[in-house]
């Protein structure tokens, strides 16, 4: 029953997406293509002067699990201290999309998180240098807010 939950769950980000659209004039941004299936994200943000995440957008195409996951990532984000995507891995966007995905599937599901992680190298290089802030224990993204 709870699965079914978490289906419709990522069903109603792939039809309904949180945050899908541009952002003007974005702090960060990047962009990424799944060759294997043709999914393709792009994501740009904006960062509060707190260095937490103001605002963080997507556009792209493809299937429901790639295109729910970013959704489903921008929700849990915003509000998020930055320099936290650094310490997300693989295994914690799957359990936040908390829904079993072939093998095939996962690099859909991981799409997201590839994208705001090149963002993050992007942006961490072009400031390079002008912030010696430390990455602490990595925070539990999977949880509800």
């Amino acid at each position: 029953m709870q699965s079914l939950l978490y289906r419709q769950e990522l069903l109603d980000h792939a039809q309904n997406p949180r945050n899908y659209g541009a952002v003007e004039h974005p702090d960060f941004s990047a962009d990424d293509l799944n060759a294997f299936c043709g999914d393709r994200i792009a994501m740009a943000g904006r960062l509060a002067k707190d260095g937490t995440i103001a605002e963080i957008r997507f556009t792209g195409e493809g299937c429901a699990v790639s295109q729910a996951a970013a959704s489903i990532l921008t929700e849990r984000l915003i509000g998020r201290p930055w320099r936290t995507v650094a310490r997300l891995t693989p295994s914690d966007m799957l359990r936040l999309l908390n829904v079993p995905l072939s093998p095939i599937r996962i690099k859909c599901g991981l799409l997201a998180l590839t994208v705001v992680q090149k963002a993050y190298a992007g942006y961490s290089k072009a400031k390079e240098g002008s912030s010696t802030a430390s990455l602490r224990a990595r925070p539990n993204f999977a949880s509800k807010m």
